[in-house]
């Protein structure tokens, strides 16, 4: 790689190549799951929830059912691979600037993963476990190592 047109800031935090990997991964499968569901349709993709639903929710109203299945349509399952596309778009941008130590990265990184902790805090109160337990500190982990970047290239 020439030097010219890699530069990354030596303030910036040792940790941003994990965190890339890491945003880069979310964004590969998200957009594999975007591929899958537009792969799968609206019918076996009904089909499936109405199978899952069956099994672990025996007693669900069967009206409430029927106008949640009837959700489940090419236009709703088109405008949800996109929504996820968008996402996954914003994952692999934040990770290849993060790999390339740029700020904005950063910022980006910060807000965005800071955004899910209320998230992860309820999901915490309503099902404690150690996957709740871990997905929190994972996170706690990347907003803190974000803002000490973002910290360190500010100089305060």
């Amino acid at each position: 790689m020439d030097q010219a047109t890699y530069n990354p800031d030596p303030k910036a935090h040792p940790g941003l190549h994990l965190i890339a990997l890491f945003e880069g991964v979310k964004g590969v499968l998200a957009l594999a799951i975007a591929a899958g569901l537009v792969a799968v349709g609206p019918q076996r993709l009904r089909d499936a929830v109405h199978d899952l639903v069956a099994r672990f929710l025996p007693r669900a109203e069967p009206g409430a059912m029927t106008q949640f299945l009837d959700r489940i349509n090419p236009e709703s399952v088109h405008i949800a691979a996109a929504v996820i596309v968008l996402y996954a778009l914003m994952r692999l941008l934040e990770a290849w600037g993060l790999w390339r130590a740029r700020a904005w990265a950063s910022w980006l990184g910060c807000i965005g993963s800071a955004a899910y902790l209320p998230l992860d805090l309820y999901a915490l109160y309503h099902h404690p476990g150690w996957h709740t337990w871990a997905l929190l500190i994972v996170n706690i982990a990347i907003v803190l190592a974000l803002w000490r970047d973002i910290v360190r290239r500010r100089g305060i």
